[in-house]
C-alpha cells in the first residue's frame, strides 16, 4: 500500500480483461482490487480510448466514514466499506471522487466518496448476461423501415438521417 489515495485514484477488479493496447503499473490494494498508480480518472480514461474501448461512468456516489487516528490506515478502511457495498457484478473499477479529513468534538474521521466505472470494449453498457435478462427487443429496426413515435406519428429512418 505504498501509493496514498487520493482524489482521482482509480482502482480495478483482479481478473478484469483488457486489451493488449491498454498497459499501465497497478499494484495490490484490496482482497480482489488493484490500485492504479500513476494515472487519475481522466489519464485513464484517455488510455482507454485510445485503445479504442469505453470507459463509463455509473451513475450514484458512495460514501464511508471511519473514526480514529490513523491517516491512510483510516482511508484503507473506508475504501474497504465501500468496496463491501458495491455489486462487483456490474462493474470492475472504482474512483475516488473525494477524501476528507474532519473532526467533530476533537474526534478526527475520515470521508471517503467514490462512484462505480466500467471498462469495456462494447460501447453499449450491457453485457451478453444482460442482454439475455432483458428478453427479445421491443423494437426491432431494420433499414427503411418506419419507426413508431409517442405521438402515433411514424417517421422513416431515413427522414431521421
Amino acid at each position: 500500500m505504498a501509493e496514498t489515495i487520493k482524489t482521482g485514484t482509480i482502482l480495478i477488479k483482479d481478473g478484469t480483461f483488457l486489451p493488449d493496447a491498454l498497459r499501465f503499473e497497478s499494484e495490490p490494494y484490496a482482497t480482489d482490487w488493484r490500485l492504479v498508480k500513476n494515472l487519475d480518472g481522466y489519464g485513464l480514461g484517455r488510455k482507454v480510448r485510445e485503445a479504442g474501448w469505453t470507459f463509463f461512468c455509473l451513475a450514484g456516489e458512495i460514501n464511508a466514514t471511519t473514526f480514529g487516528f490513523g491517516g491512510q490506515r483510516n482511508v484503507h478502511r473506508a475504501v474497504k466499506r465501500i468496496l463491501a457495498k458495491l455489486k462487483p457484478e456490474k462493474f470492475n473499477s472504482l474512483e475516488i471522487t473525494q477524501v476528507a479529513s474532519k473532526s467533530f468534538l476533537g474526534v478526527p474521521y475520515v470521508s471517503v466518496s467514490a462512484r462505480s466505472r466500467h471498462i469495456q470494449e462494447s460501447l453499449f453498457l450491457f453485457c451478453d448476461k444482460d442482454l439475455q435478462e432483458l428478453g427479445p427487443s421491443r423494437i426491432d429496426c431494420r433499414p427503411n423501415q418506419s419507426i413508431g413515435l409517442a405521438s402515433g406519428m411514424e417517421v422513416s429512418l431515413q427522414e431521421t438521417m
